[in-house]
């Protein structure tokens, strides 16, 4: 599972060739969640707090995460993407 980005203790990562609809997982501690890249619809638990830095870096890279799935789907090395500062 490539990490595409890591900020404030949350690690987010694709797997290669996952199922639809596009998404990606969002780690924190124990706390895991699934994000839709289209819709923000989360599903999982985690800290509000954390989750709300999540949806704001989500918001910023909506549009690299598409091109990151596309990349996975291909069993491509996904790229980086900033971390929320």
């Amino acid at each position: 599972m490539p990490v595409i980005s890591r900020f404030l203790g949350i690690t987010i990562a694709m797997y290669w060739n996952d199922h639809l609809p596009p998404h990606y997982h969002a780690k924190y501690g124990h706390y895991e969640v699934i994000i839709d890249i289209a819709t923000g619809v989360v599903t999982g638990s985690f800290p509000k707090r954390a989750l709300r830095h999540v949806l704001e870096w989500h918001d910023l890279h909506r549009e690299k995460l598409m091109e990151n799935w596309e990349i996975c789907r291909q069993k491509q090395m996904p790229q980086q993407i900033e971390p929320l500062e």
